[in-house]
């Protein structure tokens, strides 16, 4: 047996952007902003927002979502678990356990549950699962377009249920600061697309610049109305175990659900790794947009840590998959694109 086929998979290094986060919740801690700095600070993660949602309808291909739209029972598969199975799901743990977390902590929950899916993390992991990759890029596309719809209608929805509401953002807000900038840049995508793609790595720093922005600002706000004194560690503690078994949930669902209703191995795939994500990238904005100052870095704190937990699973479960694809299709190529999570 050669050195190549004896090798283990390769192991999961550290999330860079999730120690970037951790460094500007520590940094919110030590040093929030306040008095006049947080107008600035608020104004500033405004125009970032609209500028990452601009450069998103910039780069988005065209292509790719009329390419695999065909596959119709695909995406209504996962559509219907990103925005159906995860608000019903959140909503019965809720009412199963309604005094588990604090109140602005189960909002975040079920704000959580009314998110679009990742994008690259979705493509990434099915790319790395041997699955169907055409079909995980329109599909992971589609939520987050349809996600700038439905999510602020959903959060309404939910939250009603939960006694809550979403606050000052409402559709307004939504339509000036996030859907407005992406329909704009999709109409000057064929000017700006190959620019945008020539430019990655740079557009993926400024997305991640953005959001760090944003989670300063937002946890800034909530340091300063008391958010370490009215949150218990085992508070976070108890978000960790509600945030995985949420995903475990998911997990089992698409996995038995795809196999009952016949879907092939590589659409089974997709439909793990698109159905059980939730968007960190355009939570974090959206959440800015929905809810007030003094609420949003509790809201997004349940975001942050399921987003870190869906990488460490969904690593795991990928190379199984992987390793039984390769099993039965016999020797492949293992070289894959490289694991860009968000």
């Amino acid at each position: 047996m050669s050195s190549s086929t004896a090798q283990g998979p390769p192991m999961l290094k550290p999330d860079p952007f999730l120690l970037s986060l951790i460094c500007t919740v520590v940094l919110a801690t030590v040093l929030p902003c306040h008095g006049a700095a947080v107008p600035v600070f608020q104004d500033l993660a405004i125009a970032v927002i609209a500028l990452m949602f601009f450069m998103q309808g910039a780069r988005l291909s065209r292509d790719a979502v009329l390419g695999g739209i065909v596959n119709w029972r695909l995406h209504l598969a996962i559509l219907l678990c990103t925005f159906a199975l995860f608000p019903v799901l959140g909503l019965a743990l809720h009412v199963l356990f309604p005094n588990l977390l604090e109140p602005s902590v189960w909002l975040g929950i079920l704000f959580l549950c009314c998110l679009p899916s990742t994008v690259q993390s979705s493509i990434a992991f099915t790319s790395i699962a041997r699955g169907n990759v055409p079909a995980a890029v329109c599909a992971a596309t589609t939520s987050n377009i349809v996600g700038i719809f439905i999510t602020p209608i959903l959060t309404g929805l939910v939250l009603a249920r939960h006694g809550a509401s979403a606050g000052h953002g409402g559709v307004l807000a939504i339509m000036t600061q996030l859907l407005l900038p992406f329909i704009l840049g999709q109409v000057l995508q064929p000017w700006l697309g190959k620019w945008a793609h020539r430019n990655k790595k740079l557009l993926s720093l400024s997305d991640r610049g953005s959001i760090l922005i944003v989670v300063y600002t937002a946890f800034s706000e909530a340091v300063v109305q008391g958010l370490w004194h009215t949150l218990p560690l085992s508070q976070i503690g108890l978000v960790m175990v509600v945030d995985g078994v949420l995903l475990a949930l998911v997990l089992l669902a698409t996995t038995l659900g795809s196999r009952v209703l016949g879907f092939p191995k590589d659409d089974e795939i997709a439909i793990v790794f698109c159905g059980s994500k939730k968007t960190l990238a355009s939570g974090v904005p959206m959440a800015n947009v929905l809810f007030a100052p003094s609420t949003v870095g509790l809201v997004v704190l349940p975001l942050m840590i399921y987003h870190q937990i869906q990488l460490f699973v969904c690593a795991m479960l990928a190379r199984r998959y992987a390793a039984a694809q390769d099993a039965a299709r016999g020797p492949v190529d293992r070289a894959s694109s490289p694991l860009t999570l968000r």
